[in-house]
């Protein structure tokens, strides 16, 4: 739901700035001289969006800030652990998407040599 909405949001705000700006920029009177109907229908669509939106944005804000500390907190711990494991996974193309078992554990298995499929050949390179 949060992506809806930080997607739609985005869209309005990149949607909204070309529809106004030119408008402006041409005339010295009213914000409204100068849009043809469909421009004008475009600009209130998108300013309702944003009025609408408005709260859900401060909502996430406000949620950014909380989980803030704790996310950079999260990184410090376990940014060296997950390096560690990453060296030891080597290539993550060599293993089957991880499974959850019934008791919660998760694992992932190493592809057979058999699964694993060859590398293309680079550019320039022929494969004979």
């Amino acid at each position: 739901m949060m992506k809806r909405i930080v997607l739609t949001s985005l869209v309005a705000l990149s949607l909204a700035a070309p529809v106004a700006g030119p408008a402006r920029a041409q005339d010295a009177g009213t914000p409204d001289e100068g849009l043809s109907l469909m421009e004008r229908g475009a600009q209130m669509f998108l300013e309702g969006i944003l009025r609408e939106m408005e709260p859900a944005m401060r909502d996430l804000r406000d949620l950014a800030e909380d989980m803030g500390p704790e996310l950079r907190r999260f990184v410090q711990e376990m940014g060296p652990a997950f390096g560690e494991l990453m060296g030891k996974i080597d290539d993550l193309s060599a293993y089957h998407p991880p499974e959850m078992l019934p008791n919660g554990d998760i694992i992932m298995r190493r592809k057979t040599p058999d699964e694993i499929e060859p590398a293309p050949p680079k550019e320039g390179e022929i494969d004979i």
